[in-house]
């Protein structure tokens, strides 16, 4: 009796920590990516107009038009992306709809053929092929997944896509523009909100890496500091040019 609950109490504890990472991101990667997409752009944006020695109203406006711009390109790129894409799984399905209705044998045994392949004895893989192909629905989808690696019951929604990615980045972009909407007259806060920003957005990647917070934090502010201190250049050298 003892070494059988030794046993369960083990299954218990590996069931408990057996965990994975989110490995495709989730809504996570998209919205962080997102938000720091608007964060560098803006930044970089708003750094290069102070570095022509443009005045605080210049700059407001340009950060400003830049969130506008930026977020609805986003939103427009996003749209038109997901929905190319599921207009093309959804055409796929239709074809794969057509071959089962004209020739379910063929499709059944098909079927059968992967699952042999995978390792399956070629009896019990027919059966099972035979059991899961009496429905329709229950046959499509299976097949979309072992052949086209979809799942038909989720698929991406193009108006979903394209407001989380307005969102996310009018989100990024309106931090370095906040200081100056809140009375700043000067480009370092401006900055110091955006640096802060990028290292959160950074640590908060780490949750789909194997990265430590802090080392995607300080990677993220180093590229975004970058970008924003080549801009800033440019900015002082076209500045005096014109």
């Amino acid at each position: 009796m003892a070494i059988i609950d030794t046993e369960a109490s083990l299954h218990e504890a590996h069931r408990d920590n057996h965990t994975h990472r989110d490995v495709n991101g989730g809504w996570l990667r998209p919205a962080v990516f997102g938000a720091m997409d608007g964060l560098v752009s803006n930044l970089a944006l708003m750094t290069g107009v102070a570095g022509g020695s443009a005045g605080r109203e210049a700059i407001v406006v340009a950060g400003l038009a830049g969130l506008a711009a930026g977020a609805f390109s986003m939103a427009a790129g996003e749209y038109t992306s997901v929905a190319a894409q599921r207009e093309l799984v959804e055409a796929e399905l239709d074809v794969e709809r057509r071959e089962l209705r004209k020739h379910p044998k063929d499709e059944e045994k098909e079927l059968a053929a992967l699952y042999a392949a995978r390792g399956v004895e070629p009896g019990l893989a027919y059966e099972v092929a035979r059991q899961l192909s009496r429905d329709p629905e229950q046959a499509l989808e299976i097949h979309a997944r072992e052949e086209l690696g979809i799942d038909p019951g989720d698929l991406p929604s193009p108006a979903v896509a394209a407001a989380s990615s307005f969102g996310s980045f009018a989100l990024g972009a309106l931090l370095p523009v906040l200081p100056y909407l809140l009375g700043a007259s000067a480009l370092w806060p401006a900055v110091l909100v955006a640096l802060v920003g990028l290292f959160g957005c950074g640590a908060v990647v780490a949750r789909v890496t194997a990265r430590t917070w802090w080392f995607s934090g300080l990677r993220q502010l180093a590229l975004g500091g970058a970008a924003a201190g080549v801009t800033y250049a440019l900015g002082s050298l076209f500045g005096a040019a014109v």
